[in-house]
């Protein structure tokens, strides 16, 4: 692994039909995963999961989220098997202490909004994902700081993403 830390991406999904399509965005996704080091795990912040509190997926194997409707078929019958990480998930909720963050098993996953670019960054699905909430009872100072301390993870070949 390289002694540079892993980027932090912000990279928009645009329509979920990107999950089925070849375009220009999904060819940058795709380019995208060529470029930077294979991460050792992947952390999405996920404006989709919008919820009373900070909460990460610690499950070993999420489901994929079908959060949308009125599209065709074919995209609800995308599935992005990649594995969890919830060892990921409790270092994610020690380094941003004392910001307390919820480990969730069994209520989340994978939503369109990561599924739909990680299965053109990494096809494969071989990258543990973990995905963290946005809180909204809070205000954007504590969202900043707790981003500066998920930053530490970008040393440990962590894959940070707002998707």
């Amino acid at each position: 692994m390289s002694s540079a830390p892993m980027p932090a991406a912000f990279i928009g999904h645009g329509s979920p039909m990107n999950a089925v399509e070849r375009n220009r965005y999904t060819d940058a996704w795709r380019a995208f995963g060529r470029a930077v080091p294979r991460p050792a795990a992947i952390l999405v912040v996920s404006a989709h999961w919008y919820i009373n509190a900070t909460a990460v997926t610690a499950m070993a194997r999420p489901r994929t989220i079908h959060d949308f409707y009125g599209f065709p078929d074919a995209l609800f019958a995308l599935q992005y098997p990649a594995p969890g990480a919830p060892e990921l998930a409790g270092e994610v909720a020690d380094v941003v202490a004392p910001c307390w963050v919820g480990t969730d098993v069994d209520s989340w996953g994978l939503d369109h909004g990561t599924w739909s670019v990680l299965r053109h960054v990494y096809p494969q699905a071989d990258i543990p994902v973990v995905q963290l909430s946005i809180d909204e009872t809070q205000p954007p100072s504590i969202h900043y700081e707790v981003g500066k301390r998920l930053a530490l993870l970008r040393e440990e070949g962590i894959l940070i993403s707002r998707l």
